[in-house]
Formats: C-alpha cells, structure tokens, sequence
C-alpha cells in the first residue's frame, strides 16, 4: 500500500451509517424480524486446560436491519432489470440476486433534507422531490445518502415504521432525477427508502420500481446518518459491501463513510 493512500486512511473520520441489531428492533411488518439464540454458553462444556467457547444462531429477513436491496427484489410481469426473466434455481433466484453486488469504495453524498429545511426531522408522510434535490452536486457512479431525520425514532418501533402515520422518503420525481444522474445506489434512513403515505402502508413502492426495476440501482433501507449530519460533510468516501447470499433479493450491509478530519 503507498504511503500516501495509507495515510489518507489513517486521517480520515470513520462514520458508521449502520443500526444495530437487536431482539425487538423496527422492521417492515411484511419480513421476519431479527432474532438471537445462544445455542452453546460459556460453561455447557470446558476444555481440558478450562477454555470454553459460546456461539449462537442468527435468524433475520434479507431485509432486517441496515440492508441492500438486490435487483432480484423487485420484478414486473415476470422479468427483472433488463428484462430478464424471473427464474428460481434450488430455492433461490438464478440472476440478479445481492450476490452480485460489487463491493462499493466510491464517492458518496449526504443530502440532509432536515437542514435544508430548517428542521430537526421531516414530519411523517413527508415526500422527498426534485427541490429537496436542488443544487445537491451529484455525480455518476455516487452513492446518495438521503437524510430525513427519521433514525431519531428508531427506539420508538411503532412511530418508526409509520404504518399509520405515514413515513417521509423519496418521491417518484426524486427518483427519476437520481437515476437520470447516473447514481450507483441510494440509501436512506427510513423503512422503505421512499415517501410512504398516511395509511398506505407498502400497497405502492413506485420509487423501487423507478430505481431497482427500471434503472438497476441498488436501495439502502434502514440507516443510521445522524452521526453523518452532526460532522456537517456533504461529500465523502463511502464503503459499503453486503452479504454475498447467493440468489437473495436483499442482505444486510455495515456501510461507513470516510469523512475529512476537522482542520
């Protein structure tokens, strides 16, 4: 490794975007929630020299927690992305699914609509539009983190998910805009990503369909940028890789933004 790259590294501010993941966490009512068994303890058995070793089982949607949303996550009459057709080999999906997913070092973008507006948090049921998107210096190949405030409810899960409040996200016309930017993926830090109205509940996504069926760009659900916000950078380097689970339309993803040190 050069010396200059290592030391671009060293001085660099790491921020983790991620939730954490525990029994009774916010999830989407439609996928299994996160849960932890301890199948060995310390204690149920020692080594001779008195060592003893603990592991568990993890149960969890694909789409649980910080997670990537594969193409293979939304098809329309049949086909995926590029018009692929849906095709099921041994239990999981043949193309398209979160395995195929590079892992992301690149450029990211922070578009803290809270501040933009003058607020602490957007309210529920509050769309994300093309003004909200004005003058964001976006470029091909980002990754474009959408800030709505929304993480500060995350120990509220009920509030968190919204179903009858609504939940504030990306609108259609956003988008459009973003995937007409050429962007890699977009992620926010909301359940679904997208403006969920009051009393929708997930009966319409047009934003996942505008962005993972239409264009192939990867959604990140569920993350955590205030810590982001609070270091008032715009422009970063993100990282971000999720689980290879071959043939799986989502899988979670520890995604951390490199940040430029306070001078």
């Amino acid at each position: 490794m050069s010396t200059s790259l290592l030391g671009a590294l060293e001085a660099a501010r790491i921020v983790d975007l991620a939730q954490p993941l525990r029994e009774g966490m916010p999830c989407s009512p439609t996928h299994p929630g996160f849960h932890l068994a301890l199948t060995r303890r310390h204690g149920d058995t020692a080594r001779p020299d008195g060592m003893t070793g603990s592991h568990e089982l993890l149960v969890l949607g694909g789409h649980v927690g910080t997670h990537m949303d594969a193409l293979a996550h939304v098809a329309v009459d049949g086909r995926f992305h590029g018009g692929t057709p849906v095709t099921v080999r041994d239990g999981r999906y043949a193309s398209h699914g979160i395995d195929e997913v590079a892992p992301m070092v690149c450029r990211g973008v922070l578009i803290d609509v809270p501040a933009r507006r003058g607020v602490d948090r957007l309210p529920p049921g509050d769309p994300v539009t093309t003004a909200d998107l004005r003058d964001a210096d976006v470029r091909p190949g980002d990754v474009v983190l959408i800030r709505t405030g929304w993480a500060q409810l995350w120990h509220d899960r009920d509030a968190y998910v919204g179903t009858d409040s609504g939940v504030p996200g990306l609108a259609a016309d956003g988008a459009r805009q973003l995937a007409a930017a050429g962007v890699r993926a977009v992620g926010a830090d909301t359940i679904a990503l997208e403006h969920i109205p009051a009393g929708a509940g997930l009966a319409r996504l047009p934003v996942h369909r505008i962005l993972l069926q239409d264009n192939g760009i990867n959604l990140i659900e569920v993350m955590n940028l205030e810590p982001l916000a609070r270091t008032g950078a715009t422009e970063f380097v993100f990282v971000g890789a999720p689980l290879p689970v071959v043939g799986a339309t989502g899988a979670p993803i520890r995604p951390l933004a490199l940040v430029e040190p306070r001078v």
